[in-house]
């Protein structure tokens, strides 16, 4: 099985929603910009949000197991997919990319 690089793209906050909707939250999210996970396989990286890692995690699943080209070249790179998870007050955005066997 491939590992995964879960690299942190971009993150959103939906303030007008959060006011509207949420119920207070002291930590609702602790992902960073940039901030690079490995994933080996099917297992879920450390530190890594339970939440983000049902809304990734298939996908994740396939590109560990050889997959690519999800819906016919939506991705420049065949080996890699953009993936948010599924926080509609702070949406965050993760690439994975299936990594070369000798990376780490």
């Amino acid at each position: 099985m491939k590992k995964i690089r879960i690299t942190v793209m971009k993150k959103a906050c939906y303030e007008d929603l959060i006011e509207l909707y949420e119920n207070p939250l002291t930590n609702p999210c602790n992902m960073k910009l940039g901030h690079v996970f490995i994933a080996n396989g099917w297992q879920k990286p450390d530190g890594f949000c339970n939440s983000a890692w049902d809304s990734i995690s298939p996908f994740v699943m396939a590109l560990a197991h050889g997959g690519e080209d999800f819906y016919n070249g939506w991705m420049k790179n065949k080996k890699s997919a953009m993936i948010s998870c599924n926080d509609g007050f702070r949406p965050v955005s993760f690439l994975l990319e299936t990594m070369d066997e000798n990376a780490e």
